[in-house]
């Protein structure tokens, strides 16, 4: 992994070093993707004091009929990298690291968003949108891989300290990965190993797009937490391979359940998830999922559960979380 990550990844720094701000959709962009004023502000409220180590920005869409809602971000366009400069720049002079969430949405998505008929893997219906998808033939697939390699070398040379995939919360690579949304019969489908044949292309594709030393995140929709649907134990097997490919860091999420699980409650409750892959990968691993409470964190850092702390929906709420955190554990 790049050194410039290095630093937040060191087992023995404590939460404030470790600390993520993980990706959270603001439909702030303007309707065409592209960066604006409200987005730019967004983030330097966000991370005002450098007091988060690494922000990753929402998920952008790496090609048109990959948008999942009307005001999300774009990489789809090499005209978008002057704004995202900006954004990166926000970032880095507030002291973060930055890192971009590339996604397509598949058929999580609507008609409205992108145009056209949302494409998936299979023309199953999404569990939780609802949408009847067009199969994706693979030909399309090829161009969607690409898309993401653009998408990535896009957001290296706007500045960014890394890239990070998006295959979790029932977007389309998620939908490849889900035995309950990917019934192909080809190269794509069937076995574990051939639903992340599509994972493995996307890697090795930004890997030549970005080169072996650029920091490259997944995020992985661990289990689907529904019958017959991914489960941990196909993602430890998944995270070994998607390791030797060529990824830096997992970032852990749910799956098709999307990140807020019927049942799961308390600080960290994907823990049960990170500390199985922790124990069959090598690279740091990050851990979300309702963490509100700075000790907390700490705790779940010291007993081994994470090597990074993902806290969204608090910072959300309260920009000054990281600052308040980090006075607090300094007095404890």
């Amino acid at each position: 992994m790049s050194y410039l990550l290095t630093p937040l990844t060191e087992g023995t720094l404590p939460l404030p070093n470790r600390l993520v701000m993980p990706p959270m959709g603001t439909e702030k962009s303007d309707r065409d993707g592209h960066v604006n004023k409200e987005l730019l502000d967004y983030y330097d409220e966000k991370t005002q004091g450098g007091y988060i180590g690494l922000v990753i920005v929402e998920h952008s869409y790496v090609s048109l009929e990959g948008k999942a809602s009307p005001r999300q971000l774009s990489v789809a366009e090499d005209k978008t990298i002057a704004g995202l400069k900006k954004l990166a720049g926000v970032i880095h002079t507030n002291g973060s690291k930055a890192v971009m969430q590339i996604n397509h949405a598949g058929s999580n998505t609507t008609e409205e968003a992108t145009g056209a008929t949302p494409l998936a893997p299979s023309a199953v219906m999404h569990p939780k949108r609802k949408t009847s998808p067009r199969e994706l033939d693979t030909a399309e697939i090829e161009d969607i891989i690409e898309a993401f390699g653009q998408a990535a070398r896009r957001v290296k040379e706007a500045g960014f300290d890394g890239v990070e995939i998006h295959s979790a919360h029932g977007f389309l690579l998620n939908q490849f990965y889900s035995p309950l949304t990917n019934k192909r019969t080809d190269h794509y489908g069937g076995s574990l190993h051939n639903r992340i044949n599509a994972h493995l292309a996307v890697i090795e594709t930004i890997r030549e797009k970005v080169g072996e030393d650029y920091p490259l995140l997944l995020r992985l929709g661990a289990a689907d937490y529904m019958e017959g649907g991914a489960t941990i134990e196909d993602s430890t097997v998944a995270a070994q391979e998607f390791e030797k490919a060529g990824v830096d860091i997992f970032d852990i999420s749910g799956g098709l359940s999307g990140y807020s699980i019927p049942g799961l409650t308390g600080q960290g409750f994907f823990a049960p998830l990170t500390e199985a892959i922790k124990e069959k990968v090598s690279i740091p691993v990050i851990l979300t999922g309702g963490i509100t409470e700075a000790r907390a964190a700490e705790k779940l850092l010291t007993q081994g559960k994470a090597d990074l702390i993902g806290v969204g929906r608090a910072i959300f709420k309260d920009s000054s979380w990281a600052k308040k955190a980090v006075e607090s554990l300094s007095s404890y």
